[in-house]
């Protein structure tokens, strides 16, 4: 398939006084797989469909492959589209299925069968032609929806939050399944999901929404570790923020004074001086049962609960009455902490970010 290139410029789009989309500017690179990843009511499936052509933007530009589709209906965007619900007509086969949007192109019998055959081989349905899909399991539903749009050879495949009906473990597997066929193909891909962890495993980059802006757009390991700014922090993954200020420090880098922390050495670059906030990820905290008086960074503290999730052990833990979350990988012979207990919070400075405030 052909690889293309998307791109929003200066989108904007409201229904009536509701702004949905501000201001959106996106490129999404030739057989790029990105995700809009959000809350519900951030914009990012109003975006998509957008980009398919149900909804039409009252400003700005949509360019497919260097063209302007701005005004071009959507059967004649070449674009694919898999729906939350798989939207599969009941009473069809799967082969059925499959071939109607190669029938309604008017292409040949002999042309429709062989693109169907090579769809279904393509998502490991091959012996499930003749079945209805009232038949098939969740996961096999959505390759049929899948295997339908890729039959058509679209320039842009979109996926509106198609994993959000499967059961835990289905996901995980679908969406490794679709991240395969997806780079077998090479087809420029546009995911909507409000779940991060979809999205980071799947995705090249990601564009962050909230309330119809485009917080930040990068890898998922970007978003993670240098998020621009609170939400982005706070969505992607689970973070503590701790308010404080920035003094800048002749020659680079800066003190954070913080009412928890005290004053934290910051290297590299930082906000202007000012009100901040800090932001830690709970697994780069560690506890300890004993201080280390080295250490200025380590603060103690009491266990206020505790959450055993298998892989770690989360605990809430009270330091200079703030409240941070602090993640323990569990090992078989740990120490496992208390309710109650005082203990050392330690912090490594180079996992510290600073947030503008």
């Amino acid at each position: 398939m052909n690889k293309v290139r998307v791109e929003a410029q200066n989108i904007a789009m409201s229904y009536g006084r509701n702004v949905v989309l501000r201001d959106v500017n996106l490129v999404i690179e030739p057989g790029e797989f990105f995700a809009l990843l959000g809350p519900s009511g951030s914009g990012k499936s109003t975006l998509l469909r957008l980009v398919a052509g149900f909804n039409p933007a009252q400003s700005g530009k949509l360019l497919i492959d260097g063209v302007d589709v701005s005004r071009v209906p959507p059967w004649s965007r070449n674009v694919g589209m898999v729906f939350q619900n798989y939207a599969l007509w009941p009473h069809m086969t799967v082969r059925q299925n499959v071939a109607f949007g190669l029938e309604e192109r008017r292409l040949p019998k002999s042309v429709v069968a062989e693109k169907v055959r090579a769809a279904l081989a393509l998502v490991n349905l091959a012996d499930y032609g003749e079945r209805r899909p009232s038949q098939l399991s969740g996961g096999q539903q959505q390759r049929v929806a899948l295997a339908r749009t890729i039959a058509i050879e679209p320039k842009v495949l979109l996926l509106d939050e198609p994993l959000s009906n499967l059961d835990a473990k289905l996901r995980v597997q679908m969406r490794n399944e679709l991240k395969t066929l997806q780079r077998k193909l090479g087809i420029t891909t546009i995911f909507v999901t409000h779940d991060q962890e979809e999205a980071m495993t799947t995705a090249d980059r990601i564009a962050v929404m909230d309330q119809g802006v485009i917080q930040q757009i990068g890898t998922p390991m970007d978003l993670f570790d240098n998020p621009a700014n609170r939400f982005v922090a706070g969505f992607v993954g689970s973070i503590n923020l701790l308010p404080g200020r920035v003094e800048p420090v002749a020659g680079g880098g800066a003190i954070f004074d913080s009412p928890v922390l005290g004053r934290v050495p910051i290297a590299g670059a930082a906000p202007a001086a000012g009100d901040a906030e800090i932001a830690i990820r709970p697994h780069s905290l560690m506890l300890s049962a004993e201080a280390d008086a080295s250490d200025p960074l380590s603060i103690e503290g009491v266990v206020l609960e505790r959450e055993f999730l298998g892989e770690f052990v989360r605990y809430a833990v009270n330091v200079r009455d703030a409240h941070l979350t602090v993640d323990q990988t569990h090992h078989v012979g740990r120490p496992v902490y208390e309710p109650g207990q005082r203990l050392y919070v330690r912090i490594d400075p180079a996992q510290i970010r600073i947030l503008p405030g």
